[in-house]
């Protein structure tokens, strides 16, 4: 004679719902900072040169933005809102705090000052927007790609940014449509 089911209803998670979330589970294991996979051998060392590009890339895309605004000044109440965001990035970096004899103007200059002479603009607004926006994702994308080997802290900070990034491409591309 066999037993009735239990009245019982089970409590946590079901086999189907555990199933469905093990990819994103597996996804996210690799921003715990656990020493599974880490950083390169040389730790501290790799981390700090990934930070310091990253925080070079992000000067990088302020001076694009710096361009595209000195070129088109339409854009200028549109674009300072993400340009800044770009700046508060470099900062999260450990970038724009000093600036060396040699190296490219701060970041944190206004968006008035000249951009660099090799960054050239588009002549139209929505041939500019693009512009950025291609820079923005090309950027966003490369960040994404260093996950891999950033320990725990850096990669959740990479992570955070290119998600930025992405939302930028948005607002560049479709957000002001």
């Amino acid at each position: 004679m066999p037993f009735p089911p239990s009245p019982r209803t089970r409590s946590g998670p079901r086999r189907r719902s555990l199933l469905a979330a093990a990819p994103a589970a597996l996804v996210l294991t690799g921003c715990t900072g656990g020493d599974s996979g880490g950083p390169a051998p040389d730790g501290p060392a790799a981390a700090d040169r990934a930070r310091a590009r990253a925080a070079r890339d992000s000067e990088g895309l302020a001076e694009r933005y710096d361009a595209v605004i000195a070129a088109r000044p339409g854009l200028a109440d549109r674009l300072r809102p993400l340009r800044e965001e770009v700046v508060r990035h470099t900062q999260a970096f450990g970038g724009g705090r000093k600036a060396s004899p040699s190296a490219s103007p701060s970041v944190s200059v206004s968006a008035s000052a000249s951009p660099s002479p090799s960054l050239s603009v588009p002549g139209n607004d929505k041939d500019a927007l693009a512009g950025l926006a291609a820079a923005e994702r090309e950027l966003a994308d490369r960040r994404v790609k260093a996950l891999g080997g950033a320990p725990g802290e850096l990669a959740r900070l990479l992570a955070s940014v290119a998600a930025a990034g992405a939302a930028h491409v948005y607002l560049l591309t479709e957000g002001g449509a």
